[in-house]
């Protein structure tokens, strides 16, 4: 069975890098420089060894902004992918018996070797992905946060005694590492997705094969020989890229991958799901959401306009928890549109190197493919544009961040995640409808409220059916909470002291004779 088809982009003429142009000339340079650092990789690591595809065959990593190759990686596949199991699970019986003091102390340097390093990685991130490079860097402080925080948590992994039934027994419980452990991670955040995964799996004593995007996999080496650099032992994390189908075979049907832990969309969620079930995997699910933001008609109109355009239009609109739908109270309706637009039309569009940018360009054309066919069914179902609504005069896969006011619970818009920056309307009366509309989808990862009602902030927030709910605030994401959603957003959740059990197995011991001399 194929599993986890991350389709390719094959950049058109189109795309092609406009040399001439200013920021181009900037990025290749910073590209140029980051190509001398030291934390520069383009091989994969198996075994504690930077190794090419066993074939030789590689792949192009493009900058989405100019259509530029930055790097070529290797394409691999289930051999590859065999071996760096081989390598993880030989490396976990050393790793997993290191004391927890250990385990943290080479976790904690690895941190601070990103902290040290977080002006590279942010501009790695901004080149193969896209987003601008302050937001960029802020995605290094959060990614490194989950390492910090599990530096410290790997001491904290305590069993249990339980009170015998018998005299002469003595019972206890063990939490241990489930093992080996397959991580899929996606291109939105290509440094906090695999840390929010690793740092749990490596403080509690397993170990790691990690496949990054194919399309931002730079990032992901980069954390990586750092890893190294951190003194983390060759074959506790491994790094492989290329076809993705074979990839997520080999990690589903090897006997000694004990858990998969993805980050993605729904319908491969399901598929891995699907693929677990032959060995009987633990599996973490973080999959798509249809976030709803709900403003009241008593929210503060300035709160509920900023929570919102950050809520909707972080890392242009590319993000899993992105406000999907904004759900307007009537007897406000018409004033926050007329704001929130306004807000909107400020933000600057551009080349993420370009100093106050605040949208970079979608991930590739099939994105912008996505956000134009959602908004065409929109618009042949009643809804109206009032800011927006086509590609950028940039070109490439830039697009106007777009508001588009009297959206159906019927449209696209309403019903998937549209995964660009387009922003929907809805109007409500009551809040009884205001929590209906929210609830009829079959997600449940964040939802958002806006209101100055305590009371209401209490019914809402316990009625939404969603595993975060941000209450006046739009950014709500934090290493010290859990994350993670219900119905099918997912199983299981990431970060805070709940994430580390998502790795443990608990083990029951019954100790008898206690009384005999």
């Amino acid at each position: 069975m194929g599993v986890a088809r991350f389709a390719l982009c094959k950049i058109a003429s189109s795309t092609l890098p406009r040399m001439h142009h200013p920021s181009a000339l900037r990025k290749m340079s910073v590209a140029s420089d980051l190509k001398n650092s030291t934390i520069f990789r383009s091989q994969g690591l198996i075994g504690g060894q930077w190794v090419a595809a066993h074939d030789g065959k590689t792949l192009q990593v493009n900058n989405p902004s100019t259509g530029e190759i930055i790097a070529d990686v290797p394409f691999m596949g289930r051999r590859e992918t065999n071996d760096a199991i081989s390598s993880a699970y030989q490396a976990f019986n050393s790793w997993s018996k290191l004391t927890a003091t250990e385990r943290s102390k080479c976790l904690r340097k690895w941190y601070d070797l990103i902290m040290s390093h977080k002006e590279e990685l942010g501009q790695l991130i901004t080149l193969e992905q896209g987003k601008p490079l302050k937001e960029a860097l802020g995605e290094v402080s959060y990614g490194a946060s989950f390492i910090e925080f599990f530096a410290e948590e790997a001491k904290r992994v305590y069993g249990d005694i339980i009170p015998a039934t018998l005299a002469d027994r003595r019972l206890f419980v063990l939490k241990q590492p489930v093992g080996v452990v397959g991580a899929i991670t996606p291109w939105n955040f290509p440094l906090a997705m695999i840390t929010r995964k690793v740092g749990p799996a490596l403080a509690c004593g397993c170990t790691v094969v990690v496949k990054p995007s194919e399309l931002t996999p730079l990032t992901a080496l980069a954390a990586a020989e750092l890893a190294l650099q951190a003194g983390i032992p060759p074959g506790v994390l491994n790094v492989v890229m290329g076809n993705a189908s074979d990839i997520g075979d080999a990690l589903l049907e090897s006997p000694q991958v004990r858990k998969i832990t993805f980050t993605g969309s729904t319908a491969v969620g399901k598929k891995l799901m699907a693929g677990a079930a032959g060995t009987v995997k633990r599996i973490s699910l973080e999959l798509g959401g249809n976030a709803p933001c709900i403003v009241f008609d008593d929210a503060d109109l300035d709160v509920a306009v900023k929570g919102a355009l950050a809520a909707k239009f972080r890392n242009s609109g590319q993000t899993c928890v992105c406000a999907n739908r904004v759900i307007v109270q009537e007897g406000i309706y018409e004033k926050f549109a007329e704001a929130f637009s306004k807000a909107v039309q400020n933000l600057q569009v551009g080349d993420g190197f370009t100093e106050g940018v605040a949208q970079g360009p979608l991930i590739n054309e099939a994105a912008v493919q996505k956000v134009e066919s959602f908004l065409q069914d929109a618009l042949s179902k009643g809804a109206k544009v009032i800011l927006g609504g086509k590609r950028h005069s940039l070109g490439m896969t830039f697009y106007e961040p777009t508001v588009v006011t009297d959206v159906k619970s019927d449209m696209l818009l309403a019903r998937e995640e549209v995964f660009g920056p387009v922003a929907p309307l809805l109007r409500f009366k009551t809040e009884e409808e205001a929590i209906r509309i929210a609830n009829d989808t079959n997600a449940g990862l964040a939802a958002y409220i806006f209101t100055n009602n305590v009371q209401r902030t209490w019914r809402v927030s316990e009625a939404l059916e969603y595993g975060l709910v941000g209450v006046n605030e739009g950014i709500i994401s934090t290493e010290v909470a859990p994350f993670g959603g219900v119905k099918q957003s997912g199983l299981g959740r990431e970060g805070s002291k709940y994430g580390i059990d998502e790795y443990l197995e608990l083990k029951y011991v019954c100790l008898g004779d206690m009384n005999r001399e």
